[in-house]
């Protein structure tokens, strides 16, 4: 089967690491959210890029999810001893990261060019495209009034302000990176990895020509919510103050347009009557990944359920 994974975050990262050690990288394509990214003591900096990255080329730091292992801080603390903003942490092998990516774009080169060019210098195969080579930048409007941009909601104020919509700046002009509607094409299932909805799959969506490019194929999502709760970021926090109690029911419901399968932790057994009531094809089992031996198996997992959806809905 040819795989397509839409993924942002650790959680979406981690599957994906998952899919790798299984499939070949003809058989598998990753679009990745780039609504994250922004600029930073004048460089472009893409969280969700580097995290998917760092972790297919084995080197993010396994106790955070985010950044690279081994990592030192020299020059960070010495922006911070000179006054400069200390709120988002550059390690030293990051931050060449994004001297490197921002040179490049400088120079002319597309995101999707610069995001081969490093994925071939860490030794990564499979393909990975930035969901747009148009700036997208993801909005967090907050009942304070302020509008604030995703890094300075999630880091800086730590997701603390109270969200009242999001907005995904620049969606309107934005189409598809090169190559990525054609991925999805030749793809037989297109798995949503167990990422934040509203601003880690909602931003891909967005973009003109992504929804049409699925609605035709079988689509598999993992939800990010294990009891009301996300592992790791404000996803969680967000349906609530959106109104909608968090639960693996309202991740399905949220998808529910192009939704197929669904996989979910049988800690929410309990929503499995919900589910299977939108006729929606349901995968209880353990979601949590807290290794790569536990990524590869839930990967397989899921790939053995997204044949047996495909088939089902032929």
């Amino acid at each position: 089967m040819k795989i397509v994974a839409f993924a942002g975050g650790v959680g979406g990262a981690k599957l994906v690491d998952g899919l790798a050690q299984i499939l070949a990288p003809e058989d598998l394509s990753v679009i990745v959210n780039t609504g994250d990214d922004f600029e930073y003591l004048s460089l472009q900096i893409s969280p969700d890029l580097d995290t998917v990255c760092y972790t297919l080329a084995n080197f993010a730091n396994p106790q955070t999810g985010w950044g690279q292992r081994d990592e030192t801080w020299v020059t960070f603390d010495a922006i911070r001893n000179l006054g400069g903003p200390a709120w988002f942490r550059l390690g030293d092998k990051d931050l060449a990261t994004h001297l490197l990516r921002t040179s490049l774009l400088d120079s002319g080169k597309t995101l999707s060019e610069v995001t081969y060019i490093l994925c071939r210098q860490w030794g990564i195969a499979h393909p990975v495209f930035p969901m747009s080579d148009d700036p997208v930048r993801t909005i967090i409007h907050t009942t304070q009034g302020e509008a604030l941009g995703f890094q300075e909601y999630f880091v800086h104020q730590a997701c603390e302000p109270t969200v009242q919509s999001i907005e995904f700046r620049g969606v309107e002009e934005a189409m598809p990176s090169d190559g990525a509607l054609e991925v999805i094409e030749q793809a037989d299932v297109v798995i949503f990895a167990p990422s934040n909805p509203w601003v880690s799959i909602d931003p891909i969506l967005a973009i003109s020509g992504y929804k049409d490019a699925i609605s035709t194929k079988t689509v598999v999502v993992i939800s990010p919510l294990i009891g009301g709760k996300a592992l790791k970021g404000p996803a969680a926090k967000i349906y609530q103050e959106m109104g909608i109690p968090p639960s693996a029911a309202a991740v399905a419901d949220h998808y529910r347009e192009f939704l197929t399968g669904f996989v979910f932790d049988t800690l929410d057994r309990h929503e499995l009557e919900k589910i299977e009531r939108w006729r929606i094809i349901p995968l209880v089992t353990d979601i949590i990944m807290k290794d790569k031996p536990d990524r590869v198996r839930l990967a397989q997992e899921v790939l053995t359920f997204s044949e047996t959806v495909y088939n089902r809905s032929r």
